[in-house]
């Protein structure tokens, strides 16, 4: 049974956002709001978190996974980047965007593309996001949270609370979320490639 966390969506509790992340430290699956739409998010190196997302999203195996960081420091420890790619990603961040990078050594071996060796990351623009990676320390290993089958993702906490109850440990709300995932940018060969275009202009990598 998911527990229900209801956070100020400006300036949320750091109790309840300490009590989210010792769940996530502890093997938690938690949903929780980005600046696109709801995410599913997991510790990274979390092995059956992971497992869990890909069975709630029936994903393969050429899914990336994204992870979501709390700024440059951190996203730098996981990916690849040079110096034409860094300054694109540092003027569209943070935002919605998901950029895809060859991953370094940090990133466990189930997250990467089968073939590309590559790994989603993200900054997201979102305060309470923010408020609980600062507080983890650390990415969350994420994706967006669309069953399949269905056109957009839930945009209600209780809703998912409801829906979601027996498949996640937490549920983490502060409000209204949107419903158009994040634009996705390709820079695994060195130049962008949207692959997706949704919440975050695609205009300036085109």
């Amino acid at each position: 049974m998911a527990k229900y966390f209801d956070v100020h969506p400006e300036n949320p509790q750091p109790r309840t956002i300490g009590s989210v992340a010792d769940l996530v430290r502890s093997g938690a699956l938690v949903a929780y709001p980005t600046d696109s739409c709801f995410a599913l998010g997991c510790r990274l190196g979390n092995r059956d978190g992971i497992s869990r997302i890909r069975t709630i999203r029936e994903l393969d195996d050429r899914h990336h996974f994204t992870l979501v960081c709390r700024d440059f420091a951190q996203l730098g420890q996981f990916v690849h980047i040079d110096n034409k790619v860094f300054r694109a990603i540092k003027a569209a961040t943070p935002g919605s965007y998901t950029f895809i990078l060859p991953a370094t050594s940090e990133v466990p071996r189930q997250l990467l593309h089968p073939k590309k060796r590559t790994v989603g990351v993200r900054i997201p623009d979102h305060v309470v996001a923010q408020a609980l990676l600062t507080e983890l320390g650390e990415p969350l290993v994420s994706s967006t949270l669309l069953l399949p089958g269905e056109d957009e993702p839930m945009t209600q906490g209780w809703e998912i609370k409801e829906r979601l109850d027996h498949v996640l440990d937490a549920v983490l709300d502060s409000g209204d979320c949107g419903t158009e995932p994040t634009t996705v940018i390709d820079f695994s060969d060195g130049d962008a490639e949207i692959v997706r275009r949704g919440a975050g202009d695609a205009t300036r990598f085109e």
